[in-house]
């Protein structure tokens, strides 16, 4: 009698529990649950269970001899306080001999979701695999899943009989093992149940299963879902714009009347660095800006010391304040009559390195020729030092001091404080790198909506200057990066407009030019995971593929470590990357959260934030069909120096040739924000240099321009 689809994976996962020994007349996969890489990883084996986290697990890896592998064990420090295992996650599966990458597809590896583990949604639905790498030396198959994961939901991944050996004859489980056999522990025990649970699970193959493992995936939202609705209850103190001139001043300034800011940066302790703010750039638009305007609110910091935000349970805990910041922000104020109800305002997002002294001026004009204020703050650990400061110029009367905002520290105690100094955690927490500097400025966003909220006076008249329901959002580059989080999770923004954009983070550098920064994070560890010999000392050759790409052999001695390592890094980052936030904007909007019309806008072989860090969030939050793309393969580059790196497209209004094509996609932010997300406008109307919506299909590899 032809057994039922969910007896076949009972028994599939019975016998994949076996001892070696019994399989040894063929090729099997491996199952030795003691050891992560001896069995299909992850797994929930190597979790404990707690009642505190919306899994109702939290992840225990093994460490290994801390004396040898420092950095593995604070790694796994950090890794052991989330409550399950990353929602893009680089799988495992050793095998006990060499198998046919050919029979290796979505047909025969996959995943079942077994739904999230407080409603069930999602029960049922399958993700096949991709980006497989097969490593001879251990002979261990890695892949990553071919679909973003949903959060805090369990998954089953199902190897079957369609993967064949080399001798073309399929993989093995032999035997049985009665399903209440017991584990060499408790934890082993609570496994073997779980994957029992699993096979009655229905699924569809015409293989028959023959290795099982089960997980769970960690929570994203839980901790900016918290702290939103403590700022949504919240009534803050409104907005200073008393700040000029130690607090005597409203630093309220008409364009007309200004000779110049000098910028005087905080560089180091005792250093400074001084330059003038880009006031020409305010005449984009001739006239469009009538005021420039200072001012202060502050903000719950739910970061440490050592720049990281302390792990809660993800259930029934929440997050706490460290402490509070007052922040200084920057508005741009559209000349003219104030519309009924107050200017609409777009908050503007900078990218890594820069400061709101840089990008946001050189979208203000347009915007506010739309009709629409630019309001904009420093990102954690930018702008330079606390002490920096502005001196505004003004003709026929006296200059004005305002302090500048910075949010830079000298981290590393050298003296000096660089551009993005204070944006990522230190060690023994490195490995949570910009993770919660990208949680915190969403923080201290979703805190200004609020401020916005409560009522902004700019003039002091008590009459509202900004317009509380028609708050919007666009950033470039890291501004794409957290501006995504951003509106995954605040409800208030009425539309969006993320440029250059990318994820994850660590995907971002070894893709692209900060590539060097993780090189210096492979070879500071200990031991160092360089392997490459190279003059420069962090050359490395992780040799993982793109998508869509067939099976990789990797015969690169230590590249399988530093994937590993760098899937911890993403791992661990997930909940500051935006490619998790993206189903949330539209997809699948968080609870009492709506859906947010957005436009996603990047560049075609952006040497940056590469395009497949892009597509990675338009394919996770199914955006595809509002992603603009400007085709730099299109540009003439050999006129007045138009870059081939395109990433600065957007505000690249110094540039003769390119600043057309700046203005172009900045029109297009001003006039979805000017219809309140309702109209979206090709740039270049039918011209050739903008796709909107992108032509399909999405661009998964580089692109780069020679």
């Amino acid at each position: 009698m032809a057994l039922s689809c969910g007896r076949r994976l009972a028994l599939g996962i019975a016998f994949s529990l076996l001892p070696l020994a019994a399989l040894a007349d063929g090729v099997s996969v491996k199952f030795d649950l003691s050891d992560p890489a001896a069995s299909p990883f992850p797994s929930n084996r190597f979790t404990v269970l707690d009642w505190t986290q919306n899994t109702y697990r939290r992840v225990n890896l093994p460490k290994p001899n801390c004396a040898v592998r420092p950095s593995d064990c604070a790694d796994i420090d950090v890794i052991n306080t989330l409550d399950g295992f990353s929602t893009q996650p680089r799988i495992t599966v050793p095998f006990t001999g060499d198998i046919d990458l050919a029979t290796v597809n979505s047909d025969t590896i996959y995943l079942i979701n077994l739904g999230d583990t407080q409603t069930y949604e999602g029960i049922g639905q399958k993700v096949g695999i991709n980006q497989v790498v097969w490593n001879p030396a251990s002979k261990t198959l890695a892949f990553e899943s071919d679909a973003l994961l949903n959060e805090h939901s369990r998954y089953v991944l199902v190897v079957t009989d369609g993967v064949h050996d080399t001798r073309g004859k399929k993989i093995k489980s032999e035997g049985f093992e009665d399903e209440s056999g017991k584990g060499r522990d408790r934890d082993e025990d609570e496994y073997r149940r779980e994957l029992r649970d699993a096979a009655r699970v229905r699924h569809v193959s015409k293989h028959n299963i023959v290795a099982a493992t089960m997980f769970s995936t960690q929570s994203i939202s839980a901790d900016l879902y918290k702290i939103m609705r403590t700022i949504k209850r919240s009534t803050p103190a409104p907005a200073s714009f008393m700040v000029g001139n130690g607090g005597t001043i409203r630093a309220v300034f008409p364009v007309s009347a200004l000779t110049g800011i000098q910028f005087n940066r905080q560089v180091g302790t005792a250093s400074y660095a001084s330059n003038f703010l880009p006031t020409p750039a305010l005449q984009v638009v001739p006239g469009a800006v009538g005021q420039i305007a200072y001012g202060k609110f502050t903000s719950p910091d739910y970061q440490t010391a050592g720049k990281y935000i302390p792990a809660t349970g993800t259930l029934s805990g929440h997050p706490q304040p460290q402490g509070t910041n007052d922040l200084t922000f920057q508005l741009f104020v559209p000349a003219g009559a104030k519309p009924p109800g107050g200017w609409p305002v777009a908050i503007f997002g900078h990218g890594f390195t820069d400061s709101m002294y840089g990008a946001p001026w050189t979208v203000a004009s347009v915007f506010a020729s739309k009709g629409i204020a630019t309001l904009a703050i420093n990102v954690v650990g930018h702008g330079g030092g606390p002490l920096g400061n502005l001196t505004v110029l003004r003709s026929g009367a006296l200059p004005v001091t305002v302090n500048a905002g910075g949010r830079g520290i000298d981290q590393d105690g050298n003296g000096t404080i660089e551009s993005t100094e204070g944006v990522n955690a230190v060690a023994p927490r490195s490995i949570v790198s910009s993770r919660d500097g990208l949680r915190q400025t969403v923080i201290d966003l979703m805190q200004l909506v609020r401020q916005v909220e409560v009522g902004m006076d700019i003039d002091g008249d008590g009459v509202v200057d900004l317009n509380a329901q028609r708050i919007y959002y666009a950033g470039q580059s890291f501004g794409g990066i957290y501006g995504t989080i951003l509106l995954g999770v605040e409800p208030n923004i009425k539309a969006g407009v993320p440029n250059v954009g990318g994820g994850s983070v660590t995907e971002v550098a070894r893709l692209g030019g900060f590539r060097p920064l993780v090189g210096i994070s492979l070879v500071t560890r200990l031991p160092s995971l360089i392997n490459i010999a190279d003059p420069s000392g962090i050359a490395f050759n992780e040799n993982i593929p793109l998508r869509n790409l067939p099976p990789l052999v990797d015969t690169v001695p230590g590249a399988m470590e530093i994937s590993k390592v760098l899937d911890r890094f993403e791992w661990v980052q997930q909940a500051g990357n935006p490619v998790a936030y993206a189903p949330f904007i539209r997809k699948h909007p968080l609870p009492g959260n709506a859906a947010k019309p957005v436009i996603f806008q990047f560049a075609k072989g952006d040497g940056t934030v590469p395009n497949p860090t892009t597509t990675a969030i338009l394919r996770a939050g199914d955006l595809a069909d509002v992603a603009t793309i400007y085709r730099n393969d299109l540009v003439p580059h050999n006129v007045n120096g138009v870059p081939k790196n395109p990433h600065t497209f957007l505000t690249n209004i110094g540039n003769l040739e390119a600043a057309p094509y700046a203005v172009a996609a900045q029109t297009q932010i001003g006039v979805f924000f000017q219809s309140n997300g309702g109209t979206i406008i090709d740039p270049d109307g039918s011209g050739p240099i903008f796709e909107t919506p992108i032509t399909p299909p999405l661009p998964e590899t580089l692109n780069f321009l020679p």
